[in-house]
């Protein structure tokens, strides 16, 4: 297994519902307590409008670049302007609520961005259409995204100094990406599709800005999470929604499994209802784990248990009761592993 770092039996995925700082870091620090209950992570709120959204959260991020919201999405300009001073402030605020909710505290600890390729899809050029259809305009970003990263990631370890940061790109849009899905502004056609090696390369320079060895995960909460491909860019771990693996991905993860890389399974429902009791939320993975042969001992270090995706769109007692539920599933896991 990966020696270099320990992800935690459990973790959330990123969003959280309303609009409160503090009330967020809190729920989150006081859920997830390491070792023993989990990974604590930094919320993102998107509910208190453009710039705390994950596109307008990373275009912040990002160096000598800028972006505005125009009716049809977050497009790039020539100087920063309101929508990205909203989003360093809406950042600041978060960062200040988990500072204070993490003094003293030493541990992993995860942040979240948009990778490069989904930032590319989302973000538009200054002719309406996406970043992804100039190369150029795609090499730039990853650049300026790296060098964002970076500041970033030395705010988060100043202010949080006992942490060992873990970072996390959602790439929720790469297969789109690689399949040549992703629609034009027209919507009749699509842009073509990017270079597996391109698309290996960019990440992996992106995820290499990270200094801290074996601390980044990719998440997708899409189908055909590329699995092998993720794993050569660099990515220590993969985040993804259960639900959506089919047989076709056995190969995919018993060699992932095999080769070290820590598995993020999203098996919590990030839609309002009933939870099934802890056992039960980890069957799946228990199933998957005797169909593939792997030794049930090897459970709990392969696996950290998440919400299939993020908790935005649920209200915070459900939000609150899904990432509980995560924890006592992942000790379900460790502690019935057949």
């Amino acid at each position: 297994m990966n020696e270099l770092f320990d992800f935690g039996p459990a973790t959330g995925i990123g969003s959280m519902p309303g609009g409160d700082a503090r009330e967020a870091a809190k729920t989150v620090t006081g859920t997830f307590a390491w070792p023993d209950t989990g990974m604590p992570f930094l919320p993102e709120l998107p509910a208190r409008g453009p710039g705390a959204d994950m596109i307008g959260r990373t275009a912040g991020l990002l160096v000598e670049l800028y972006a505005r919201v125009e009716p049809s999405g977050w497009r790039l300009g020539d100087r920063p302007g309101r929508d990205t001073r909203r989003a360093v402030s809406w950042l600041g605020e978060d960062l200040d609520a988990l500072e204070e909710f993490t003094q003293g505290y030493e541990g992993p600890l995860k942040v979240q961005a948009v990778g490069p390729w989904t930032l590319a899809a989302a973000l538009e050029l200054k002719n309406g259409e996406a970043a992804l259809s100039d190369p150029g305009a795609c090499r730039d970003l990853a650049g300026s995204l790296a060098e964002g990263l970076r500041l970033h990631l030395a705010e988060i370890r100043r202010r949080v100094p006992g942490a060992r940061v873990v970072l996390q790109l959602d790439e929720p849009s790469l297969i789109a990406v690689l399949r040549g899905q992703v629609k034009t502004a027209s919507g009749y056609r699509t842009h073509r599709a990017v270079d597996r090696q391109l698309i290996e390369a960019t990440l992996r320079d992106v995820i290499g800005v990270h200094t801290e060895p074996g601390a980044v995960v990719v998440h997708s909460c899409a189908p055909d999470v590329p699995f092998a491909l993720l794993r050569r860019a660099g990515a220590a771990a993969i985040s993804f929604d259960f639900s959506l693996l089919t047989e076709r991905d056995d190969d995919a993860i018993g060699e992932a499994v095999e080769g070290g890389t820590r598995l993020l399974a999203g098996v919590v429902p990030t839609t309002e209802g009933p939870l099934s009791d802890p056992a039960g939320s980890v069957m799946g993975v228990r199933t998957l784990w005797r169909r593939l042969g792997l030794h049930p001992g090897l459970l709990a270090d392969a696996v950290t248990v998440t919400p299939s995706c993020g908790l935005a769109g649920v209200s915070p007692a459900y939000a609150r009761r899904a990432l509980a539920h995560c924890a006592q599933a992942a000790r379900s896991l460790a502690d019935n592993p057949e």
